[in-house]
C-alpha cells in the first residue's frame, strides 16, 4: 500500500495531537469512511416533485418588465408585499 506522504505526515502530526498510534487514527478513519457509505446506501432514494407549471414570468411581473423596470426591483416589491401582506398593484399602471 502507498499513501502521499504529505496525507502521511498530517495523519502522524493528527495522532501524536491525539496521544494516539497512527495505526489507531487509520483504522478509525476507516472505519467512519465505511460506516458513512452503509448509512448512505440504506437511506431512501428521495423522489424530487416535478413541477406542472407553465415556464415563465408571473402576468404582474412580465407586465412590469415589458414597461422596463428592473428584476431585482420588482424582486424586491414583491418581497415587500409578502412580509406586509400587502396587494400587489396594478402593473399596467
Amino acid at each position: 500500500m502507498r499513501i502521499d506522504e504529505a496525507l502521511l505526515n498530517e495523519a502522524k502530526a493528527h495522532a501524536a495531537r491525539q496521544g494516539r498510534s497512527l495505526n489507531s487514527v487509520v483504522e478509525d478513519a476507516l472505519r467512519q469512511l465505511l460506516n458513512r457509505s452503509a448509512e448512505a446506501a440504506q437511506r431512501p432514494r428521495v423522489e424530487l416533485p416535478i413541477s406542472d407549471a407553465e415556464p415563465g414570468y408571473t402576468p404582474y411581473v412580465a407586465a412590469r418588465l415589458a414597461r422596463g423596470d428592473k428584476l431585482e426591483h420588482i424582486v424586491w416589491d414583491l418581497d415587500d408585499h409578502e412580509r406586509f401582506g400587502l396587494e400587489l398593484p396594478d402593473a399596467s399602471a
